[in-house]
């Protein structure tokens, strides 16, 4: 489904704070509450809109330390294998395939760089991995959206 001007609008306010009023969200996009409501369970129902959720500081849970890891791949690894292996680690926020040389882009919150060390070993040493490549973020930049998952 492909958002129009005005549901774009309201997925992005609803992105920034989901606990906004419909009133709120109308009262910025010039709908009445129960127009905006329509939207928004029109959206639900196509699938644009797939939940609400929580986002929490993952310092606010001890973990302050924050990296990038590449992942190369042995042959024959599907997406579903790297995914269903990377499950099982709470400290990975976010796992995308992606294009280049690495086959997944793995982002890591950890409570010290000696957990992030442990956590990478064992990634390391999954079966489907080849190497690893990691950076360590020394300052976020910008960040608008959810690290777990899109908005």
């Amino acid at each position: 489904m492909r958002l129009n001007d005005l549901d774009e609008r309201i997925v992005h306010a609803l992105a920034e704070d989901a606990r906004r009023s419909y009133a709120d969200i109308g009262a910025e996009v010039g709908l009445s509450a129960p127009a905006v409501k329509r939207r928004v369970d029109r959206l639900l129902a196509a699938g644009a809109i797939t939940g609400f959720t929580v986002r929490v500081d993952p310092a606010a849970l001890g973990w302050e330390t924050e990296a990038f890891v590449e992942i190369y791949c042995r042959h024959n690894t599907s997406p579903e294998d790297i995914r269903r292996g990377l499950t099982r680690y709470p400290e990975v926020a976010s796992a995308s395939t992606v294009t280049g040389e690495a086959d997944a882009l793995v982002q890591i919150y950890a409570s010290d760089v000696r957990h992030f060390e442990r956590v990478l070993e064992r990634i390391a040493g999954e079966p489907f991995v080849e190497r690893t490549k990691s950076v360590l973020v020394l300052s976020p930049l910008l960040r608008r959206y959810s690290a777990g998952s899109p908005t």
